[in-house]
């Protein structure tokens, strides 16, 4: 069943194809219809392939060894350029399959939602068309066998990402968020590229299983700069500080595009690049990524307090449990990392659809202030968007609790010392317990201001619910974010269970060593945490009891004016400095171009008398050759 692999990306392509080619002629809906297919298509077969693994592994004795759970799938010789060889190569193992399933199931969902919330528009199909260019781009990068393949699927993704953020490129704020985007992540591909040159030419190999077995020769320090270089790459991926501002602003895309990139596809790609490559990342590197992770974590969690926009909410939200994850990368707990990365898809696709199913309802309105009371108008976007609300939220038994703990319990078990008694980790633990509270905090106040309160709207607007393709996918997200967290719960069996699952595929697997007291008491304080971050919500929003004018200061709802002022310096001294350089390109460089052409003319002029095509002159020019040459010669001789 494994060898079936190369169908899982090969079907959007092949929807892809189909819409390139005839994709008007196709028209609407069943441009729509086809691209779902391709895309549920893709989910059937990464279901088949995952049996085939469970099968191999059982082959191999259930041992969890490596070698029953690792199968590479060779497509064809792509680059065999002296002593590199890259083929073009897919991966079946544990971290692939997991990818690959959440990526194609909610992919799918997404797909089927876009059906109805893109009716209409005029470029209907050529949506569609980028959709399964996206998940097919995306299914490269996570099944790639090695960094050339999954720099394929990055860049894809990254292209994508550009042309559906943009895809309303009529708005000039959506084109300049389009180019933000592709602009900000070419930073992150130069920590990818030269990372790849700095493996291939010290180990000697690219692909995966080569990087495993090698990379314990590493020196401590080539490691520690690889690592960087490669949290270079995720941070302008999964938008971490300081590479994230293009996310915030990737909102002016269709909201099906921004549950695409920020729930299920691309913002995942940077936390998959550094668990992929746990072998490599040194103890020194994973503070730095932990700390990178928690700053941006409570950093986006502060900006996401004070934003009015429906979908700001969520993209700041998006940025801090992507910190989130990287805190667990940097704490070791990779099983972790993922889980809330499946997790997030869940609730975070939820709460993107639900979005968009109100804005839907409420004629493309986006303003929270504008909205309240649409429990009522629409019962079935507001249940499943509470859901969604508290799996984030962290509260039991939702998905978002026991992920969010796992890496909070991770984080408290970091080892390293700061002073006397204090750890890093207990630092680091503090960073992401009030983060929580924020979380469960901003969430319950979107809740209110959309769903609750008063009637806010204008009298025109007529909210209702939305077309049943559009609330299916709600429904289906709010099943997954309410139980999502039982798939790293020991309720059937240990096989089952996630940590099981991908650990044989990391080098050094963190594994909890507190007492069973010391995390049901973490536990307890993060659940409290939560709780008290819903009740200041309650109190402020519903009841009224707390100035809310208080709790969007100017400062956060600006986001610190980060933003703005990287803005203001591109737009001021950066113009500037890159103005000089042209001039300065235009005078000495052109200049020093122009400059060897008018020699080469004036040479030119010289020798050309020489080439006059007159036998004669050229018989003359050879006799006065012979005469000094002798002359030379005889001189020679008597001296």
């Amino acid at each position: 069943m494994v060898e079936l692999v190369w169908l899982i990306p090969a079907l959007p392509l092949a929807g892809f194809a189909v819409l390139l080619l005839a994709g008007p002629r196709i028209g609407e809906p069943r441009a729509g219809g086809l691209a779902t297919a391709a895309s549920a298509g893709s989910f059937l077969v990464t279901l088949i392939t995952f049996g085939g693994l469970l099968g191999l592994d059982a082959a191999a004795g259930g041992a969890g060894g490596r070698g029953g759970r690792w199968h590479t799938s060779t497509l064809f010789e792509w680059m065999p350029i002296g002593g590199l060889e890259v083929d073009a190569a897919l991966l079946v193992d544990p971290l692939s399959m997991t990818m690959a399933l959440f990526v194609t199931g909610v992919g799918t969902l997404i797909h089927l939602y876009s059906v109805g919330y893109m009716a209409g528009d005029p470029k209907y199909s050529k949506f569609f068309l980028y959709l399964n260019l996206f998940l097919f781009s995306m299914l490269m990068l996570v099944l790639g066998d090695n960094l050339v393949v999954t720099f394929l699927g990055w860049e894809g993704v990254g292209t994508c990402s550009y042309l559906l953020i943009s895809f309303w490129h009529e708005r000039p704020t959506a084109a300049t968020a389009g180019k933000k985007a592709f602009v900000t992540n070419r930073i992150g591909d130069f920590g990818f590229m030269v990372a790849t040159f700095w493996l291939w030419t010290t180990l000697g190999t690219v692909s995966y299983t080569g990087l495993a077995a090698t990379a314990p020769a590493l020196a401590n320090g080539t490691g520690t700069a690889v690592s960087l270089l490669l949290l270079l790459a995720a941070a302008g991926k999964s938008a971490q500080l300081p590479l994230y501002v293009w996310l915030p602003d990737a909102m002016e895309g269709p909201t099906p595009v921004s549950a695409m990139v920020h729930a299920a596809t691309m913002v995942t790609a940077g936390v998959y690049l550094l668990v992929r490559l746990n072998p490599v990342l040194t103890d020194d590197a994973l503070l730095i990524i932990a700390i990178v992770g928690a700053a941006t974590a409570l950093f986006a969690a502060l900006g996401a307090v004070a934003q009015h926009d429906i979908k700001k909410v969520l993209a700041y939200s998006t940025i801090s449990q992507l910190g989130y994850m990287f805190l667990a990368i940097g704490s070791g707990a990779y099983v972790a990392a993922i889980f809330h990365v499946v997790t997030h898809a869940f609730f975070k696709g939820l709460l993107f659809l639900g979005s968009g199913s109100v804005i839907h309802g409420m004629g493309d309105e986006q303003d929270m202030r504008r909205m309240g009371a649409l429990r009522i108008a629409m019962p079935i976007t507001a249940g499943t968007f509470i859901v969604g609300w508290l799996a984030i939220a962290g509260v039991p038994p939702f998905s978002g609790f026991w992920s969010k703990d796992e890496i909070l319990l991770a984080a408290w078990e970091q080892p390293d010392i700061i002073a006397g008694p204090l750890r890093v980790g207990h630092l680091l633990w503090i960073v992401g317990l009030v983060t929580a509270l924020l979380t469960a905090y901003y969430m319950s106040r979107q809740t209110f201001l959309v769903f609750f309160g008063g009637q806010r709207w204008d009298d025109k607007v007529h909210p209702h619910e939305s077309p049943a393709t559009m609330t299916l996918p709600l429904v289906v997200l709010a099943g997954a974010a309410a139980v999502g967290g039982v798939i790293n719960l020991p309720l059937v069996g240990d096989w089952l269970v996630l940590e099981h699952f991908l650990d044989p595929v990391f080098a050094h697997a963190h594994h909890f060593s507190s007492p069973t007291a010391i995390k049901l008491a973490l536990a307890l304080v993060a659940t409290i945490a939560a709780v008290g971050g819903i009740a200041v919500a309650v109190a402020a929003w519903l009841r009224s009891r707390i100035p809310t004018e208080r709790l969007e200061p100017a400062l956060l709802e600006n986001v610190f004016y980060v933003d703005s002022s990287i803005s203001k310096f591109v737009g001021g001294p950066g113009m500037a400095a890159f103005d000089a350089a042209a001039q300065a390109d235009k005078r000495f460089v052109d200049g020093a171009v122009d400059g060897v052409g008018w020699l080469v003319r004036f040479v030119g002029r010289m020798v050309r008398p020489l080439q006059s095509g007159y036998l004669r002159h050229y018989a003359s020019g050879v006799a006065v050759g012979a005469v000094v040459l002798v002359i030379w010669l005889a001189l020679r001789v008597a001296l």
